[in-house]
């Protein structure tokens, strides 16, 4: 392993702090992720990026800002990464997931704010997150109360994009979720100082079409009878997409599932047979949230899909790759993302039918609809989707938590006896 801590110190980085976080997450990827049995060897890369995630990705991407190129730092899978990519911008993901930047983020924020808000703003002001402090621009959206006022905050001491999403989705919406994206490519040739062309376009909708695609493999083998990858395994991948190089993501996602086919046709599967598969839906998970996951499945049962950001919301749907001028590439790009079903839409029968949709094709016995602590979106939307789940004859279980293992030994009771109750 690499020694990275002079790349840290050029950051600005609080490194005492920063050891302290470093020193943590090994033993919680070990208890959660290297104490599986019969792991895809695939998973190594994975493993691999983990181990160094503070080193290896940042270290490529501050060599590229070498050569001139911009980093985009992103926070929601509305922001269309095809722009960026087209003006030979590298986006990253920014999302925090970890306990340990939340004490930062509520010294500006309040405390019934959603962890994930708390986490992103606590790692920027924290200084203990590189990737925070290598990206060029950052890019917000309107997709929730708090992250609004989130970037107000962020946007002090970084230059700060934000798009303003459309709350319903009439013909009039899609039209507005247009311009925006015509606007942030305008904004992104600017920073960048490279024009964005029909050409260019063209073959960067076709790269994330093709990083969409091999996610897409993965989460196909995983329908099967056969479990040949855990949940957890496949959250992980999925965590590590927003940050890696899209066409190494797509190569390695594509070897996955490669292997994971195999498994399905040899009958290799990571969990007893006769395990209850399991749904979620709900908030997303960002790296390094595991908690949900490793409940689950050291309870008795195992993660088949998730209908989250991190999840398949990230890779349903593609950009229509006919369009041969930039208006027409636009259109493409907005109706595609607008496909996306966030609990920021009204009305939001789509993630409705998404649930039930996905529930059938992954032959669930059960869901488990998993909500943030305050955030009020998805909390408020769980009426909806449990009802009609239980209106379909779906067993669905509704949790609340936060990045704290406080209620872990609570979560895991409720749990077991949701599991048991599937018979």
């Amino acid at each position: 392993m690499a020694n990275y801590r002079g790349m840290w110190e050029q950051l600005g980085m609080d490194l005492e702090s920063h050891d302290q976080l470093c020193a943590v997450l090994p033993t919680a990827f070990g208890d959660v992720y290297l104490s599986q049995e019969n792991r895809p060897e695939a998973m190594s890369f994975w493993d691999m990026v983990v181990a160094d995630i503070h080193g290896i990705r940042p270290a490529e991407l501050i060599e590229e800002q070498k050569k001139g190129r911009k980093v985009f730092g992103t926070f929601c899978v509305y922001v269309p990464d095809e722009v960026v990519i087209a003006a030979d911008g590298i986006v990253t993901g920014l999302c925090g997931g970890s306990q340990f930047w939340v004490p930062g983020g509520e010294q500006v924020l309040p405390k019934s704010t959603c962890p994930l808000i708390k986490a992103s703003v606590g790692a920027r002001l924290g200084r203990t997150c590189p990737f925070f402090r290598i990206a060029d621009m950052y890019v917000g959206e309107t997709t929730c109360d708090g992250k609004k006022k989130a970037w107000e905050i962020l946007g002090k001491d970084v230059p700060m994009y934000i798009m303003d999403m459309p709350q319903m989705k009439r013909e009039k919406d899609i039209e507005k979720w247009y311009e925006e994206i015509k606007d942030f490519a305008g904004v992104v040739e600017k920073f960048t100082g490279n024009a964005i062309t029909p050409e260019k376009l063209k073959e960067a909708i076709h790269i994330v079409n093709e990083k969409r695609r091999a996610l897409a493999r993965v989460y196909e083998a995983r329908k099967a009878d056969c479990i040949p990858i855990s949940g957890k395994d496949a959250l992980l991948m999925m965590q590590i997409a927003f940050f890696d190089d899209p066409v190494r993501c797509t190569q390695m996602a594509d070897k996955l599932a490669d292997e994971l086919e195999q498994r399905v046709k040899d009958g290799v599967s990571v969990f007893p047979e006769g395990t209850k598969r399991i749904l979620v839906t709900g908030t997303p998970m960002a790296i390094p949230n595991w908690k949900l996951h490793h409940i689950i499945e050291t309870s008795g049962a195992a993660v088949v899909c998730e209908e989250t950001c991190t999840g398949t919301r990230y890779f349903e749907n593609y950009v229509d790759e006919a369009g041969q001028t930039l208006d027409e590439q636009y259109r493409a790009i907005a109706e595609r993302y607008m496909g996306i079903n966030c609990a920021c839409f009204t009305p939001n029968t789509g993630r409705v039918d998404d649930i039930l949709r996905l529930a059938k094709e992954y032959h669930v016995d059960g869901v488990i609809d998993v909500n943030l602590k305050f955030c009020c979106l998805y909390d408020t939307e769980g009426y909806t989707v449990e009802k009609a789940l239980k209106d379909a004859g779906i067993p669905v279980l509704g949790i609340e938590t936060d990045y704290t293992d406080a209620d872990a030994e609570q979560l895991r009771t409720r749990i077991e006896a949701f599991v048991e109750m599937l018979g």
